[in-house]
Parts: structure tokens; sequence; C-alpha cells
């Protein structure tokens, strides 16, 4: 990455997708952080930290090439203060907030980034120490079968109110700033809820957000073929010909739910 003034806040990405870990890096390059190492691996970045003197700043994707991120903390005393990169959903990430740590959403969106440096920034001007237990952290994240997911939406039609089954629904979408649902017999509602509020509502086994525009009930899926740029072009059964692009930031994800 560039080499920037030695006042720049300094900052490390372990993010296994080198394009994601990219487009990070010039980001917070953009936001006048020195991005000192672009890692890849768990391996790679125990390696790394054990040679190397540790940044203020970590950006942390969870599930690497090799394993959990996690898994580097066992093996290295890391002191930098931590932001978790991830797709996972609103309910896993209050792990996150138990813990004092901050986290961006898959696809990373600038303008949380900069809210996220902020926070750091603030942290660091009142001294507050970060303390993580992993241990918590991955127990709220692979362990929340508790749950209830929605097994219903209600829909408004005209004054009358409809219950959907959510296993009938093929995909959840965004269009001119409305959030509508599409069911397997070829027909769409409008729904109260965003997208972002259905991520949390919805049993993440059957559904995957797979773009910002989209959520897909993974069996509708009647085709899946490889596309431009390392995406993926997702067809159902139902719902629009020209079939649903997941996000290249979604696709390894994407592919594990599958």
């Amino acid at each position: 990455m560039n080499q920037q003034t030695e006042n720049n806040l300094k900052c490390v990405v372990v993010e296994d997708e080198k394009p994601s870990a990219r487009r990070l890096g010039r980001l917070l390059e953009k936001n006048e952080l020195q991005v000192i190492q672009l890692l890849h691996s768990v391996q790679e970045a125990v390696s790394w930290f054990k040679k190397n003197p540790h940044p203020e700043l970590i950006f942390l994707d969870i599930q690497l090439s090799d394993g959990l991120s996690f898994d580097i903390f066992k093996q290295v005393d890391i002191k930098s203060f931590i932001i978790f990169t991830t797709a996972y959903d609103a309910y896993a990430l209050q792990a996150f907030k138990l813990n004092s740590i901050d986290y961006l959403l898959k696809p990373i969106d600038e303008v949380e980034l900069c809210a996220a440096i902020q926070k750091y920034n603030m942290q660091q001007a009142k001294s507050q120490p970060i303390n993580i237990d992993f241990e918590t952290v991955k127990k709220m994240l692979f362990n929340h079968t508790e749950v209830n997911y929605k097994q219903r939406i209600s829909v408004k039609i005209g004054q009358q109110i409809k219950l959907i089954s959510v296993d009938s629904v093929e995909c959840f979408y965004t269009q001119d700033k409305a959030a509508y649902l599409f069911t397997n017999d070829g027909r769409q509602y409008l729904i109260d809820e965003t997208l972002e509020e259905m991520e949390t509502l919805l049993d993440p086994k059957n559904f995957s957000r797979v773009s910002r525009q989209f959520i897909i009930n993974i069996n509708a899926i009647k085709n899946i073929v490889m596309y431009s740029n390392s995406r993926l072009l997702v067809s159902l059964h139902h719902f629009d010909e020209t079939g649903i692009i997941v996000s290249r930031e979604r696709v390894k994800d994407f592919k594990a739910l599958l």
C-alpha cells in the first residue's frame, strides 16, 4: 500500500478475499489511515504479528480460508483495537456490542467506515480499555439456535391484512426505496420492514443476503452460473428471468451457506 506520514494511524487488514482487502485498503488510505499490511489467512497473520510491531487498529474478517480469525489470538497476544468486517446477521452482531468491539457489515460502506474510525478515536481519547471475550463472541455467533425466526409475514392489501408463509417467499428485494417480497405463485407484496430488518428475522439457514438489493430463499434457487468480476448469477424458479447477481463481497458466504 502507499506509504504515508508517520503521524497517520497505522492499521492492518486481515481478509482472505484479496479484491475485498484491496478495496478496504483504498478506502482506509482515502480516509488518511496508513495501511501497513494486507493479510489473507490465519497462518499468514500469526506469522506477521509475531515478527512485526502491532498497529493501533486491525480490520479483521471472521471467516478466513484456513479457519476463524479468532484462532490468531490463541497464538499471538495482540493489543490492537479490532474492527470486525463481517456478513453475519444482526443478532449475532450483538456479540460485538457486548464486547466493546466495533464491526462493519459487508459490503463495507464508506460512511460506516468513517463512523467506526471516529469511534476508535473517541475511545482512545478516553483511554478506555478494550476487553474481548472471544469465547463469548464465538458462542453468540455460532450457537444462537434459541432464536425464533419469523414464520409468517403480514402484508396489507387495501384494507385487508394477509399472512404469507416465509417458506413460500422466493426473495425479498428493494425497488424505488421500498421493500417487497415475491412469492412462489408469482405475486409481489409491499412490506413495512427494510431488508436490514428482514435479515435479522429470517432463518440464515434458508435465506441469504446476496446483495444490497436482495435476500433470497436458497430453496427457491433454480440455477447458479459464474458471472463477471468473480460474481454469481442466480435464477429463481419464478422471479425475474434475468436473474439476481450475488455481489463479489458476498460470494464466499453464499457458497458457504450452499
